[in-house]
């Protein structure tokens, strides 16, 4: 299981991202993943994730940009120590791909910032790449 992580200005985010073969359809190219996200605060600031800037990119160099509020429909906030995990998922084309992006984490103090979204692979397995 592929696993990423990245640590910004106290936010770290770990991804494990999995091919999902009762969701896929390699017959007429389909073919899902999912990835399970664990955000967690590790600085002394209570940080709410208020959207999501995601980029996508299939084998045949295809990408996609995906922006919207929070994540999974929720906005959390996070205080110092807290953690914030969700499972979602990803349909490519093609049975490998990546993904990395950045969230965008405001303090109470109204300092933005975009915590990085660790680039990590989609992969089916024993898909040849």
């Amino acid at each position: 299981m592929p696993v990423s992580e990245a640590l910004t200005k106290g936010v770290r985010v770990h991804v494990e991202s999995r091919y999902s073969p009762e969701h896929s359809n390699p017959v007429v190219s389909k073919y899902f993943f999912l990835y399970t996200i664990r955000i967690s605060n590790e600085g002394d600031k209570t940080l709410q994730l208020q959207s999501r800037h995601w980029i996508i990119a299939d084998a045949e160099g295809h990408t996609e940009e995906v922006r919207g509020p929070g994540v999974v429909g929720k906005q959390p906030v996070l205080e110092p120590g807290g953690v914030f995990e969700y499972t979602s998922g990803c349909p490519l084309a093609t049975p490998f791909g990546a993904m990395s992006g950045t969230y965008r984490m405001v303090t109470r103090d109204g300092e933005a910032f975009d915590a990085e979204i660790p680039s990590f692979e989609l992969t089916q397995p024993y898909g040849v790449h």
